[in-house]
């Protein structure tokens, strides 16, 4: 279902942020700018960050896809996707979400969020994805982690390289130029060396 989707940047953050609160806002601004881009805007498929960046991108033209998750409240499909899927287990839509995309963009958000974050992190520290960039957006909700991170640096629980593609940022056209300067690279390059047609996929 996903194969044809395109390379994507996904975007987490919270399912609980309200239609014209900031942060709702500047997500919206992410997914019409990672469309601009020429990226696939990839989300968990539900309300909040997710609905606002799937919008930003389905009303800028951008194709808008997710990986939702079945969960008793809270999940819904928002109606600004052009494609789904449905997972029942955590661990298949990130594999999912990872698999597809060429950055991550963390919006505020709770514990699933964190998880996300710090699953992405564990990949790159242990060079099971490679130049990855990681934007977390809003410096002011996500400062409490600086002095947690300065600290693991500190005490050598993890390397400078670790958090070399990480970047703490407010600004949407800086998040868009840290995306430009190593994902749509990485992802000229996978295209040109790694991709090999499919026959089975019809390709």
């Amino acid at each position: 279902m996903l194969h044809f989707v395109g390379p994507c940047v996904s975007v987490f953050g919270s399912a609980r942020t309200k239609p014209g609160t900031p942060y709702y806002d500047a997500a919206y601004k992410m997914g019409a700018g990672i469309t601009s881009l020429g990226f696939t805007v990839m989300t968990g498929g539900g309300p909040g960050i997710m609905e606002a960046a799937n919008k930003g991108a389905y009303e800028a033209n951008g194709y808008s896809v997710g990986c939702n998750i079945l969960l008793p409240k809270e999940q819904k499909p928002n109606p600004y996707m052009q494609k789904y899927f449905s997972c029942q287990y955590f661990f298949v839509r990130k594999v999912l979400m990872f698999k597809y995309s060429y950055a991550f963009v963390i919006m505020p958000g709770g514990i699933g969020t964190m998880d996300e974050f710090f699953e992405a992190l564990t990949l790159i520290q242990t060079r099971k994805i490679l130049d990855f960039p990681v934007i977390l957006m809003g410096k002011s909700y996500w400062e409490p982690l600086m002095p947690l991170f300065h600290k693991m640096l500190e005490e050598r629980m993890i390397e400078s390289q670790d958090l070399k593609y990480m970047l703490f940022t407010d600004s949407e056209e800086e998040a868009l130029e840290h995306i430009a300067k190593y994902a749509v690279e990485k992802y000229r390059s996978k295209r040109n060396i790694l991709f090999k047609k499919f026959l089975l996929l019809g390709e």
